[in-house]
């Protein structure tokens, strides 16, 4: 035998297990029926790069291949722990459901009676028991009575009322509401892209009823107003409430005789007014003062799925779901099971993290602290997802090397803390409280990771 053979048959890559025999393990054939075979065929072929390369022996490729099919899920999201006292998490998904919205989504994965009147076996109304469940959360009364559409989110919203209600017309708005929303999508182009014309008045932080007046003509199709939520002007600025809006449509239909619809986007989804957010607009306050529709994400302050919620006149509301648009926008079976779930159940996470008994809070953020040895702070939380800007939440946070903030975000599990000031603060009020114990041992197993680190390197 040559040198060269010698060697090759030398070459450990050589005892690498077959990708067959791989595949064939009992396990792998078991993992079958939650992961498809294409995953795990491409878990096979990781391993085996990895032993290739050198980063591991041959001998512990099926003994790692075992451990990351056992620990693979069939989605690549992975639950996190938010730590940052941000309430609404855009990062994270939002609003975390309640486990009545939970308990829907899971009944409704099947087959389910939700375009089917079971009694009669004839084809019934979509959304049924989430507009029921809508107009049962919002006292608001209205001319002509109450009626309520659900689409696929917030923008989603705002795009068919404008489409329906003013078509290639001109919609008038303050400066001051012609906000950017999330991912740089800004509302002007949102609205452009329905062909609507946007006719700006006032400036960015006055507007005055005079402005509307002034601007309404002919070419006019509808008043829209935005709650410019993710952001807050302060100081000499002046904004035209509603009242006034209703107003000068009613005496623009009764001098031209057809109407004006009064399009009003709140946002961030409270029902009624919430004394610990005082400048947060509602939707029912909205809807008598004079709103003809009124928009909102279900997301966000509701804490439900993602959704657009809208509520209104009937006859407007109507109009709405005749629409062409209305159909590739409506929401699926999943979204309105959590809806109704969420309205009907009990109290969801965002409402019982928003109202948090602070004394609580620090009680849990000291009996951390004590367990990690750290100090405990005094920490604002934040509502987020564009609810309430500026409005402090008053609570405590867990005080942490700053060099923590990575080991706990890849963790397990994962932990996501807020750093700032050059630490890594751990802030409970949106952990649950039953989670407590995970949380705990994930700052430990980080503080024991961030130690040996430090070692390693004569830290």
């Amino acid at each position: 035998m040559s040198s060269a053979q010698s060697g090759a048959a030398d070459d450990p890559r050589r005892r690498i297990p077959r990708t067959d025999d791989l595949l064939a393990l009992p396990e792998l054939v078991e993992a079958r029926g939650r992961l498809s075979g294409a995953l795990l065929r491409g878990l096979v072929s990781e391993v085996q790069d990895r032993a290739r390369r050198g980063e591991l022996p041959p001998e512990g490729v099926q003994a790692e291949l075992l451990g990351a099919v056992a620990s693979r899920s069939a989605t690549s999201l992975r639950p996190v722990l938010n730590a940052t006292g941000v309430v609404v998490h855009t990062n994270l998904g939002r609003a975390p459901l309640s486990a009545a919205a939970v308990e829907a989504l899971i009944a409704s994965s099947g087959y389910v009676d939700v375009e089917m009147d079971l009694v009669t076996g004839q084809r019934s109304k979509r959304g049924t028991g989430a507009r029921e469940a809508l107009l049962a959360a919002c006292p608001a009364e209205v001319p002509g009575g109450l009626d309520a559409l659900v689409v696929n989110n917030g923008a989603a919203a705002l795009v068919l009322a404008t489409t329906a209600l003013a078509g290639a017309g001109e919609l008038i708005v303050s400066r001051g509401e012609l906000v950017e929303i999330g991912a740089g999508f800004r509302l002007p182009d949102l609205i452009a892209s329905t062909g609507a014309r946007l006719c700006e008045v006032g400036t960015t932080n006055r507007t005055h009823r005079a402005d509307y007046a002034g601007a309404i003509g002919l070419e006019t199709a509808g008043l829209l107003k935005v709650h410019p939520s993710n952001f807050r002007v302060d100081g000499f600025t002046s904004a035209v409430p509603i009242t006034d809006l209703r107003a000068l449509a009613d005496a623009y239909e009764q001098e031209h005789g057809r109407g004006l619809p009064l399009i009003v986007d709140v946002g961030s989804g409270l029902f009624t007014a919430d004394p610990a957010l005082p400048d947060e607009p509602d939707l029912t306050s909205a809807l008598e003062a004079g709103a003809d529709v009124v928009m909102a994400s279900g997301d966000k302050l509701l804490g439900g799925p993602q959704a657009g919620i809208l509520l209104g006149r009937a006859e407007t509301i109507q109009r709405l779901a005749r629409h062409p648009l209305a159909r590739a926008l409506r929401a699926d079976k999943l979204t309105l099971a959590a809806l109704e779930a969420t309205l009907a159940g009990g109290p969801t996470p965002v409402s019982q993290a928003l109202h948090a008994d602070p004394r609580r809070l620090r009680q849990r953020a000291e009996r951390l602290g004590a367990a990690a040895g750290a100090p405990v702070v005094a920490h604002e939380g934040r509502v987020g997802g564009g609810g309430a800007p500026g409005v402090p939440l008053a609570g405590w946070a867990v005080r942490l090397p700053e060099g923590l903030s990575p080991l706990l975000r890849v963790g397990h599990p994962a932990v996501l803390p807020r750093v700032h000031d050059g630490a890594c603060l751990v802030d409970l009020r949106c952990v649950p409280e039953s989670d407590d114990g995970r949380l705990a041992e994930a700052v430990r197993a980080a503080l024991e990771r961030l130690g040996s680190a430090d070692q390693g390197t004569g830290g």
